[in-house]
C-alpha cells in the first residue's frame, strides 16, 4: 500500500526547507520499503502558486479535501507572509490540529512554526523554531517548552529552524520509519556532515540489497 506524505505548498513557501525531505521520501533508493512512499502537494485551493524560488506548482490535492485517513504525514515549509493573520499557513495550522488529534504527524519548519505558534499548537509541548522571541510575537504562551536545537521531534509534532533542513528532514525519515538506523546514520553522515564515509556507507548498503535481491 502506497503511503502519502503531504506537503503544504502556497505562495512564498520556501522550497530550499523541504528539498530534501521531499526529494528522499520520493528516491526510494535507501528506503526501508521501496515503493511504499509518494509525496503529493496541498494547497488551500486549486490554484498555482509560486515558491519564494519562483517555481510554480499546481497543488494535487485542496485542503479542504484533506482528510487524516489519506495521509502519513502533513510537511509545513516556512513562508514570508507568517505574519499576516490571513496567512495561508493559519488554514493550514488548522489542519494541523485536526491532523494531531487523529494521530497523523505534522512537520513544520521556520514560518510554519509560528503559525502554529499562534494557533496554540506550541503552548504545551517541546519545540524549537528560528528564535524564542521571533516565536514569542505570535503571542503564544509555550515559551518554557522552547527546545534550542535545530529540530525537536514531540510525538507526532517535528518542529525545525529554517536553517535546517536536512536536521529537518532527518527528523521525518525517524518519525516515518522510512530508512533502517544504519542506512539513516550514513544519510545524516553524508549530507549533515558533508562526511564522503556516509556515501561509501550507503553505496555498501545497496550492494548488500542488490546481492540479497531486494
Amino acid at each position: 500500500m502506497i503511503k502519502t506524505v503531504h506537503m503544504a505548498v502556497y505562495d512564498t513557501f520556501s522550497d530550499w526547507e523541504v528539498g530534501h525531505a521531499t526529494a528522499h521520501i520520493n528516491r526510494e533508493l535507501w528506503h526501508r520499503e521501496p515503493g511504499t512512499w509518494q509525496v503529493k502537494t496541498v494547497g488551500v485551493s486549486a490554484d498555482p502558486v509560486t515558491s519564494m524560488g519562483g517555481m510554480r506548482i499546481l497543488p494535487d490535492v485542496v485542503l479542504a479535501d484533506l482528510q487524516p485517513a489519506d495521509s502519513a504525514m502533513l510537511i509545513l515549509p516556512g513562508l514570508a507572509t507568517e505574519f499576516d493573520p490571513a496567512s495561508p499557513i493559519t488554514a493550514f495550522a488548522a489542519k494541523a490540529r485536526e491532523l494531531l488529534a487523529a494521530g497523523v504527524p505534522v512537520a513544520a519548519i521556520c514560518g510554519a512554526t509560528f503559525g502554529l505558534a499562534r494557533a496554540g499548537l506550541l503552548d504545551d509541548r517541546p519545540h524549537t523554531s528560528n528564535d524564542p522571541g521571533y516565536l514569542a510575537a505570535s503571542g503564544y504562551s509555550g515559551g518554557a517548552h522552547y527546545v534550542p536545537e535545530p529540530a525537536v521531534t514531540d510525538g507526532d509534532l517535528i518542529t525545525a529552524t529554517g536553517t535546517k533542513p536536512v536536521e529537518f528532514a532527518r527528523e521525518i525519515f525517524a518519525r516515518l520509519d522510512i530508512y533502517e538506523p544504519e542506512v539513516l546514520a550514513a544519510w545524516y553522515k553524508l549530507y549533515g556532515n558533508n562526511d564522503p564515509a556516509g556515501f561509501y556507507e550507503l553505496f555498501e548498503y545497496e550492494q548488500r540489497r542488490a546481492a540479497a535481491g531486494r
